[in-house]
């Protein structure tokens, strides 16, 4: 498939998360967020938790603290009505 087809295909799609105001980079972070809610619930700590992760994604620890952000934003309001 090339590049073309693929985003032919699912264009609706993707101006719709454009629309909701999410960037398409942002899916390789789910897992690192879902894991962030995980030990949140066992009540280890923020600090804890974003060192751990910042480690394990060979990341900054910033760059784990701007994830967590982006991810708890909401949706664009203009999207939804």
């Amino acid at each position: 498939m090339k590049v073309y087809e693929f985003l032919s295909f699912h264009t609706d799609f993707m101006k719709m998360l454009n629309k909701f105001g999410i960037d398409i980079n942002d899916c390789k972070w789910v897992e690192l967020y879902h894991e962030y809610k995980k030990m949140k619930e066992k009540k280890h700590k923020v600090v804890y938790i974003v060192a751990y992760l910042a480690e394990k994604y060979e990341i900054c620890e910033r760059k784990v603290y701007k994830v967590i952000k982006s991810m708890e934003r909401d949706c664009l309001v203009d999207a939804v009505g």
